[in-house]
């Protein structure tokens, strides 16, 4: 849900990402925080059929043509850590460049050439370096890490910037530290904001919020009110929450550019019921109390729309679309969409995701916000010859129409594609169906149509066509 903070197996997507300072009892526990699902604006053009049919045809003969391995045998330099030396699965996946960045589990991140099929380098720069999650800022066109060190027992996150072109060289050593003014000790954390061009940093210690351009990562203004409970991004503005009163919580609404404070109000709550959620989009506010109809109030007209809380149950998610008043929500394995009038707008006929608990890991959302890429359960008739391998479905987001599919019985290997050791024709179907087993982390790549996944033996699939 958009803005709140990502910590453990409780993931949402948002404009950009969240990652917070987490207490740790043991040095093997890092969760992956929510990969970025960038959101642009998605158009209402005419040629709607055209864009569907040519979808159909960039997914129609995706098949699988590579693998890497994020695990290092030789254990790379990570001496000082022995988990990091463990072969763990992939939970996050960001290509830029040519360049796959794939995050393990236990903290190591790699880098593979799309060009030379080969590795490139580790991310990590020290011995005791434990990466946490990955941000592809296109502003200078650089990768930024977030990571904790067992120097000071895992309990901070630090930020690091390296240029693309470093990477390339295989200079990982050659980026330089972000906010390292800032304490951020748990309970802080850095978001990204892609969508703004922002950083949303919180100290715990002192209580302070602070917000850098992204451009040149210069501090724009800072927030200091230890009354704020929440700070919540939509384009263009920010959404403070504060300490819940009996009867009502207190709101503001600033402009992201300089903090300055547009709108103040209180919105009314019903006693003695828990918040599932507050939300702000564009001049929407969305609130949902336990067992509560779902309420959407428009803030400049004060117009009050409520949805029953049948229709609308609490999602595990959500995904917004904002250009085209749209929003998602995941729950219990299905995706729907809702418009802010309240109403269900597409229901998804064949896209039920893998994970329950909603790993937004596995879903990408592209650019124009027209396609949903997923994980998804096989279909009941393919379940026989696929075992427990899932499915990658690419699925239009406004008619809910499964466009195309990878599966076992389609992307099979040709032999000429297996230049990485997958095999050779014959035993193709098989490599493919353990390829689709436990895919723990998915990324498309828009520039060069190709859909890279991750799993939990550590190794990186590219399906391309």
């Amino acid at each position: 849900m958009e803005g709140r903070r990502i910590i453990g197996a409780n993931p949402r997507p948002c404009n950009g990402r969240r990652i917070v300072a987490k207490k740790r009892s043991r040095p093997d526990g890092f969760i992956n925080s929510v990969k970025k699902l960038q959101r642009r604006e998605i158009s209402s053009r005419m040629d709607r059929g055209f864009s569907i049919s040519t979808a159909q045809e960039r997914f129609r003969n995706m098949r699988l043509v590579e693998q890497y391995d994020t695990h290092d045998p030789k254990g790379h330099c990570l001496v000082a850590l022995p988990f990091l030396m463990k072969r763990t699965k992939v939970i996050e996946i960001v290509a830029a460049r040519d360049i796959i960045f794939a995050l393990a589990h236990s903290g190591v991140c790699a880098s593979f050439s799309r060009e030379t099929n080969k590795r490139i380098c580790f991310l990590n720069v020290t011995p005791d370096e434990v990466i946490r999650s990955l941000f592809y800022n296109k502003n200078n066109d650089s990768l930024i890490t977030v990571s904790v060190y067992a120097s000071d027992n895992f309990s901070s996150l630090r930020c690091r910037s390296t240029r693309i072109n470093y990477i390339l060289k295989g200079q990982a050593d050659a980026g330089f530290p972000l906010f390292e003014s800032e304490s951020l000790k748990w309970p802080g954390f850095v978001e990204f904001d892609d969508v703004n061009g922002k950083v949303l940093t919180y100290s715990a210690q002192d209580s302070v919020y602070k917000v850098f351009d992204l451009k040149n990562y210069a501090m724009l203004y800072s927030i200091s009110d230890t009354n704020v409970q929440e700070i919540k991004i939509s384009p263009g503005i920010m959404l403070l929450i504060y300490k819940r009163a009996t009867s009502h919580v207190p709101l503001k609404i600033l402009s992201i550019e300089d903090g300055t404070v547009l709108k103040s109000f209180n919105h009314l709550l019903h006693k003695n019921k828990k918040v599932d959620f507050i939300e702000q989009f564009n001049e929407k506010l969305l609130v949902k109390q336990d067992n509560e109809n779902l309420q959407i109030l428009d803030v400049r007209t004060a117009e009050l729309i409520e949805v029953s809380r049948t229709e609308f149950m609490t999602p595990s998610a959500f995904i917004f679309l904002y250009e085209n008043q749209l929003f998602l929500t995941f729950r219990n394995r299905n995706v729907s969409v809702w418009n802010f009038r309240g109403e269900l707008v597409t229901s998804f006929e064949d896209h039920l995701l893998w994970h329950p608990d909603c790993n937004t890991n596995n879903i990408y959302i592209t650019s124009d916000q027209d396609l949903i890429i997923s994980y998804c359960k096989a279909d009941t008739e393919d379940q026989w010859i696929e075992g427990n391998a899932g499915s990658i479905n690419i699925s239009n987001i406004l008619t809910g129409k499964c466009l195309a599919k990878i599966k076992a019985s389609n992307g099979h290997l040709k032999e000429e594609d297996c230049s990485s050791g997958l095999g050779n024709s014959e035993r193709s179907k098989s490599a493919v169906a353990e390829a689709l087993e436990d895919i723990t982390a998915l990324f498309y790549d828009e520039d060069r149509n190709e859909v890279y996944t991750g799993n939990r033996h550590g190794l990186l699939h590219v399906w391309s066509n």
